[in-house]
């Protein structure tokens, strides 16, 4: 049975529940711009393979774009799963990380549908390193064993336990 110190307060979680639902629109939303090719009935199989080498930019750019959010996403669990109170000091830096985030199907089908084009690829690029100062607003410092004093003593909070992004959210919760 979990006690209401395991568990993050409401305000927490429903920071977390919406940034959930930002991404699972947000990688949903890149395949929208992939489209079945339409070939005439009866077109031979050299047409098919054609359409489908035709969409290869856009495949390529889905699956990095849906792995690159999924990394993202994966790196925003593991920072939260380390908050243990919400504070409003994690709202503005988490919108700003999911703006980058929203903006990710855009950037995808403008690279791809622009394959090899520079500005399409800086977009892209400029996209993904948007969300990096943005991590770094708060400056990373190691937490010391004195935080284990709020959860607990025989609890492991030190920069051991602490990395990245999570000593981040870990310092705006504060």
């Amino acid at each position: 049975m979990t006690t209401g110190r395991d568990r993050p307060d409401h305000p927490l979680e429903r920071l977390i529940f919406f940034s959930d639902a930002v991404f699972a629109i947000a990688i949903t939303l890149l395949i929208i711009d992939v489209h079945a090719p339409h070939l005439p009935r009866g077109s031979n199989d050299a047409a098919y393979l054609q359409a489908l080498a035709d969409l290869l930019p856009s495949l390529l750019g889905f699956f990095v774009s849906f792995f690159v959010i999924g990394a993202f996403w994966a790196g925003h669990h593991r920072a939260f799963a380390l908050a243990g109170h919400h504070s409003e000091k994690l709202t503005g830096p988490n919108l700003m990380m999911l703006c980058t985030v929203v903006f990710m199907p855009f950037s995808t089908a403008f690279m791809s549908s622009n394959y090899g084009a520079t500005i399409p690829t800086v977009v892209y690029c400029l996209t993904l390193l948007g969300r990096k100062p943005i991590k770094l607003v708060r400056p990373m410092q190691p937490l010391s064993h004195s935080d284990a004093g709020e959860h607990g003593a025989g609890e492991k909070r030190g920069p051991e336990r602490c990395r990245g992004t999570s000593l981040v959210v870990r310092r705006w919760a504060a």
